[in-house]
């Protein structure tokens, strides 16, 4: 059998018990408006561009039948071969 807790609005009896709960709520605030000013630093800050799609190289690896297997292409050159691929 399992007794139930009374149900009270009273405040807890304990007097340290509303000044840890008082403490904890000044801790909180603190840490949301330092919070609140990283975010609003943070978004005040110019984005960089992300590179042109021109810029990064196009690396195509081959995977057709009179392709060599393993082989590594970047802008149509072959760059090298992965060694040990016979199959893909």
């Amino acid at each position: 059998m399992m007794k139930t807790l009374p149900w009270t609005t009273a405040s807890p009896t304990h007097p340290r018990a509303r000044a840890t709960r008082l403490f904890a709520a000044a801790l909180l605030r603190a840490l949301s408006v330092a919070l609140d000013r990283v975010a609003r630093r943070l978004a005040a800050m110019p984005h960089r561009r992300p590179a042109a799609a021109s810029a990064l190289p196009l690396v195509e690896f081959h995977a057709e039948a009179g392709a060599p297997e393993g082989a590594l292409y970047v802008d149509g050159e072959l760059v090298g071969r992965l060694p040990g691929v016979t199959r893909l």
